[in-house]
């Protein structure tokens, strides 16, 4: 098959690559149907996560069609159309237990495109199935439902649920790519009093407005002051992170009010510098997190209802072998206006089911 490499820093490639196949009882093999990108791909491209090593196939989102389970695999069958979730879950360690799968200590958590061979090729191995990978009602498209394997839950639990966002609150989201945009449609579920979008690039400031932000900021103009002059000089409520730069978090936790939260979402390969001599008076909750996915079921029934944005996030598809041209558009987002890229060829009516052992 082929898949996109990662052979180091700076370095990938759309190559021919050995097809999966099963590995253990609990695993199944999925025909990628849709694929993105996601800003932490951009982070491994650059060197930021050292865990990934050269060799390694990328991308942990995507939506596809089972092809074939292992023995122990009960809830999906060949033919199910399946979201691929970005967090493996065994299910029977102690963090998976208290439904912190992100954490898990079986084998699971983020491993796809991490640890483990990834989504951005034709075909993917998926761990532990059952609690991987959720099947998928035939109304809801693809390149809508692509969204939920990543962005949807990971902005709504580790930037709402984390900030505790509550009715009337003031909510700043900084940075207003995927992940932010995302958290801006979820905290809308709260009814904060009004939420401020923060970034450097127009295109995502309107895109930001067009999902709920009642005011925006261009990050190089004075973005604090503007947060001052709306709350009266307290400060917000809640302040996301959603870049994963220093610069984004320091200026994230001076907007915030004393008693206020900090939700770091962003993937940070770099040192921040937390002001403590500032802070340690104002009662400031700072989280960070990985995502757990525990929202994903509730999240696919919103989505199916309509109680989500889908399409309106995507701005570019590409066919599945236009991986790195998808890369490119999407690294250059300032230039090409690019939020989240979707990838995936033709839906097939027909699925090549291996024949079983009897």
């Amino acid at each position: 098959m082929k898949a996109l490499v990662f052979h180091g820093p700076g370095q990938t490639s759309w190559q021919d690559v050995p097809d999966p196949s099963i590995k253990d009882a609990a695993d199944a093999i999925v025909r990628v149907d849709a694929v993105t990108i996601c800003g932490t791909d951009l982070h491994i491209v650059k060197g930021d996560v050292p865990e990934v090593t050269p060799g390694r196939i990328l991308g942990h989102e995507a939506v596809g069609t089972v092809v074939e389970v292992g023995g122990d695999v009960r809830s999906v069958r060949p033919g199910d159309r399946v979201l691929i979730s970005c967090i493996s879950a065994c299910g029977r360690c102690r963090f998976c237990r208290e439904g912190h799968y992100g954490q898990c200590r079986g084998g699971g958590g983020w491993v796809l495109g991490h640890t483990i061979d990834g989504t951005q090729a034709e075909y993917v191995r998926v761990p532990f199935a059952d609690l991987s990978v959720y099947p998928l009602p035939s109304a809801l498209a693809s390149h809508d439902a692509v969204l939920l394997a990543d962005i949807f839950p990971t902005s709504y639990e580790v930037g709402v649920l984390n900030g505790n966002v509550r009715p009337g609150d003031t909510v700043v989201v900084v940075g207003a790519g995927p992940i932010g945009l995302a958290a801006i449609a979820t905290a809308q579920l709260y009814s904060p009093g009004r939420i401020i979008a923060v970034d450097l690039a127009a295109s995502r400031l309107a895109a930001a407005r067009d999902l709920g932000a009642d005011a925006t900021a261009n990050a190089d103009e004075e973005p604090e002051r503007l947060v001052e002059d709306l709350t009266d000089g307290l400060g917000a409520d809640v302040v996301i992170e959603a870049v994963g730069v220093p610069e984004a978090f320091e200026m994230c936790t001076r907007m915030v009010r004393p008693g206020g939260r900090v939700a770091n979402i962003g993937v940070h390969g770099k040192p921040a510098v937390l002001h403590l001599e500032d802070l340690w008076i104002k009662d400031v909750t700072i989280t960070t997190g990985l995502v757990d996915t525990h929202s994903t079921p509730m999240l696919l029934r919103m989505m199916a209802a309509g109680r989500l944005p889908g399409a309106a996030m995507v701005t570019h598809r590409f066919e599945l072998d236009q991986m790195e041209e998808a890369y490119d558009v999407f690294s250059r987002a300032g230039d090409t206006g690019a939020l989240k890229v979707v990838l995936g060829g033709p839906q097939h009516d027909t699925v090549a089911v291996p024949p079983q052992e009897q």
